[in-house]
């Protein structure tokens, strides 16, 4: 079954693997992996490419998903929204999903991995995806490993396919940015998202025979 990383507002390539899945894992047994989609996601905000960082409560080092904390010490909710509605304000489709987005951004859940969850499945729920999820038991080995491959640090593999573009809100400024948090497809293409979701999964199948 195909496994997953728990990832917050996680990159359209992911939602277009749970698409095509039907069913499929979230990794809850591996060590939490710092500066990953774990607990950060990418807009396109009016500069360019922008990172929304979760804060988390101090952690040790090889201490599993399942056990990590987020901090609401400081007020990075309001920070992340504001990002978030001045990024996308001016695209087609950010009042038709305001109010659904919007709790999730200010969501108290104190688990991280309880809050990725609650807000992917939110956003099945959105686009219009059934695919049912649970948590894996054990570490298994992954052949692809998409736990490693879904990291902003690792764009090899994802940059070798043929990704379909969209309209974006600022590409006249900085040009088309591609596999963002999906954030950026629902406002930007709304209802349409599951299609493209459809055409993004055929790139990577034809990634795949060449």
């Amino acid at each position: 079954m195909l496994t997953l990383p728990s990832s917050c507002f996680a990159p359209i390539l992911q939602y277009a693997l749970i698409y095509d899945a039907g069913n499929y894992r979230t990794e809850r047994k591996e060590h939490f992996i710092k500066q990953s989609y774990r607990s950060r996601y990418q807009i396109y905000g009016a500069n360019g490419l922008l990172n929304l960082v979760v804060p988390l409560k101090k952690w040790k080092n090889h201490t599993l998903i399942e056990k990590i904390e987020i901090s609401y010490d400081e007020d990075w909710q309001q920070l992340h929204w504001r990002s978030i509605e001045s990024a996308y304000r001016a695209s087609p489709f950010f009042e038709f999903y305001e109010e659904e987005i919007k709790p999730l951004v200010f969501s108290k859940e104190i688990n991280l991995l309880l809050r990725n969850s609650q807000i992917e499945q939110a956003i099945c729920k959105l686009i219009g995806i059934s695919s049912t999820v649970i948590f894996t038991e054990s570490y298994d080995q992954q052949e692809p490993d998409w736990r490693t491959i879904i990291n902003p640090k690792n764009k090899t593999e994802i940059e070798s396919v043929s990704l379909p573009k969209y309209i974006q809100v600022f590409e006249d400024k900085h040009g088309f940015i591609p596999n963002l948090s999906i954030l950026d497809l629902l406002f930007n293409l709304g209802p349409e998202s599951k299609l493209y979701l459809t055409q993004l999964n055929q790139a990577l199948t034809d990634g795949k025979k060449d």
